[in-house]
């Protein structure tokens, strides 16, 4: 057998020490043989940024397969790329950088693989199987919670599943430019809303799919307000008429938080209390890398052993 050529890949942002990415990409290079590759953790500013990507590309013996972008850097990053491709330009965001070198000139190329992320992991949550396409709408309401880049690709994800006019509830309008000029690029016709509590749970109750782009705790309101519109509605008769949490009936359909530390989070242990399907973050975040791995390597992502990997790394029971 031939020697594995030595790659490097490595995951950049600004906090990036609390990364998974490193267990999940070398779980995946064990289990498909690449004991030449190697994935690192950089810590890397916005202002840093672009020297280090200079130095990728002037040092072509280091051979460079990719890199996994974390906050701040995904929408820092697209100015400084060669190429970037149509589902990340609409989205606005990259998170995965690919390096190509021809005639020992090295290119870079802007992905995004969040997208597949939030569609694989809605789809765990919406039962195996489930496709988009015409006369097969598993998702016909959905709701988006705040209105940061992850928004833009819940967005794109739910178009994807058969949702192109999600309701968007953010904290200030005045604030989400970047994710308006994301919609008019993607053609979809999400409705923006301010948060308010009767109008959020009632909308987080009647949806198919939900998906929390918040910040950690910053949805905890919610789980609280759900779990007392639905006891208020239950005290009713069903009738919903409760004043505690807008007087919501408990929710029907898929959440998929993307936060995963805590985890559950207090959204998470909410929603399945109440009897609905709860899908946590690290779920995307797996889907996310098992793309990234194919998109490197040029093979297909070992999601088993990638899996095993990430739930030994959090202490989930198989």
């Amino acid at each position: 057998m031939s020697a594995t050529p030595s790659r490097r890949a490595a995951v950049l942002g600004h906090p990036v020490a609390h990364s998974l990415s490193p267990v999940l990409h070398t779980a995946a290079y064990r289990a498909l043989g690449l004991a030449g590759w190697d994935y690192g953790v950089h810590d890397v500013t916005e202002d840093a940024l672009a020297g280090f990507l200079d130095d990728t590309e002037r040092d072509p013996a280091q051979a460079w397969a990719g890199l996994s972008l974390t906050m701040p850097l995904k929408q820092a990053v697209i100015p400084l790329l060669d190429h970037v491709e149509p589902l990340a330009e609409a989205v606005g965001a990259v998170n995965t950088v690919l390096f190509t070198a021809v005639g020992g000139v090295t290119s870079t190329t802007g992905t995004n693989t969040d997208v597949h992320g939030i569609v694989a992991a809605l789809r765990e949550g919406l039962g195996a199987g489930v496709a988009a396409g015409p006369g097969n709408r598993p998702v016909a309401e959905a709701v988006v919670l705040g209105g940061g880049a992850t928004a833009a690709s819940a967005l794109a994800a739910l178009a994807e599943l058969g949702c192109a006019s999600a309701q968007v509830f953010v904290r200030s309008l005045d604030r989400i430019g970047p994710l308006r000029e994301a919609v008019a690029r993607m053609g979809v016709t999400p409705s923006f809303e301010v948060f308010d509590d009767k109008a959020t749970t009632s909308a987080l109750a009647s949806a198919d799919a939900v998906v929390s782009t918040t910040p950690k705790y910053a949805a905890d309101t919610w789980a609280k307000l759900l779990t007392d519109g639905a006891r208020g509605a239950a005290r009713d008769g069903g009738a919903g008429g409760g004043d505690e949490g807008g007087g919501s009936a408990a929710p029907r359909g898929v959440l998929l938080d993307v936060v995963y530390d805590p985890r559950p989070t207090a959204l998470q242990s909410a929603w399945t209390a109440l009897g609905a399907r709860a899908v946590g973050g690290e779920r995307m975040l797996l889907h996310q890398a098992a793309e990234q791995v194919r998109l490197m390597t040029g093979q297909v992502a070992p999601l088993a052993a990638m899996d095993e990997a990430l739930r030994a790394a959090l202490a989930v029971p198989a």
